[in-house]
């Protein structure tokens, strides 16, 4: 058996899937907000109630916002700022009594649809959260691909490609950098699109509801976000050329960017034509936990 824990920033989900990928058991908690220690707590606690759903041991995978050092195991990166230099992995295991690996939520993303997703077919598969923020996974023969230095495919904070003048230096982003792909090529990016346009707050799913309604400011803050969407994949088909795309996260679910996004793409890649499928996640949501789980699938 196969237990995933996806450890977001307001919510804690288990699964626990047999080999053939049946769920056993499922459960779900707010992540607590009172330190490190309830967080490390909660973990045990979401296991147990998995192995007593299932009434049997399984091995233990974790998605987390974030990513391990490889040589140091300390966490890095995390806009869950609570794991931020903390040795995860080894409190984990000492807490649990068994290995456990951990892995990026997107990394996790890219696992669950090369398994048994919009991937299933690929060699290759990249897999990019379009949701609150934008981040990329990479796998491999169904295996995460994490790099030397365990931050390959960490593509929300690259520079948007190819900055018009009006877009440069770009937005600050929380990193402490300007013109993360974090700020643009997302929810939060649509929204703050908005808000310096109109001077009005509203939210993502409104503004592409008034767009699909006919609205003109809507409707060019949309386009801008799929074009921005779009000079990222161009990058990343520069860079790695993966089998296929697998979008997750909020604004993966705009139906209309797979229609558009390939004649968008195709004008800024280094090449005649762009043929890489563009897919929607199988899994939607629950494509992290499940990629966590999968993280022992070898």
């Amino acid at each position: 058996m196969f237990i995933g824990i996806d450890w977001g920033g307001t919510k804690m989900e288990v699964i626990a899937l047999d080999r053939d990928g049946t769920t056993r058991a499922r459960h779900r908690i707010a992540t607590p907000t009172s330190g490190y220690d309830a967080c490390i707590r909660a973990v045990q606690e979401l296991v147990a109630t998995a192995e007593q759903s299932a009434g049997e041991q399984g091995s233990i995978g974790i998605g987390i916002p974030g990513s391990p050092n490889p040589r140091t195991g300390i966490v890095r990166n995390s806009n869950a700022v609570l794991l931020n230099g903390q040795p995860l992995g080894r409190d984990l295991e000492a807490a649990l009594g068994r290995p456990v690996r951990l892995a990026n939520d997107a990394n996790c993303l890219a696992v669950s649809e090369a398994v048994d997703g919009a991937g299933r077919d690929a060699h290759m598969v990249f897999g990019v959260i379009v949701g609150t923020g934008h981040g990329g996974g990479l796998a491999i023969g169904k295996h995460v691909h994490a790099g030397y230095q365990g931050i390959a495919a960490e593509i929300g904070h690259y520079p948007l490609p190819w900055m018009t003048p009006d877009e440069y230096p770009g937005h600050k982003c929380w990193c402490g950098k300007h013109g993360c792909l974090d700020m643009y090529a997302c929810g939060t990016g649509v929204e703050l699109d908005y808000r310096l346009t109109t001077g009005t707050d509203r939210r993502g799913r409104d503004i592409i509801a008034d767009k699909r309604n006919g609205d003109p400011v809507a409707t060019a803050v949309y386009e801008r976000f799929v074009d921005r969407l779009a000079r990222s994949l161009a990058l990343l088909t520069n860079i790695v050329d993966p089998d296929v795309f697998v979008l997750g996260g909020g604004m993966s679910n705009v139906d209309e960017i797979y229609d558009e996004l390939p004649d968008l793409i195709v004008k800024y890649i280094f090449g005649d034509s762009f043929e890489t499928p563009i897919r929607k996640a199988v899994h939607g949501d629950s494509s992290g936990v499940r990629g966590a789980a999968w993280l022992w699938k070898d």
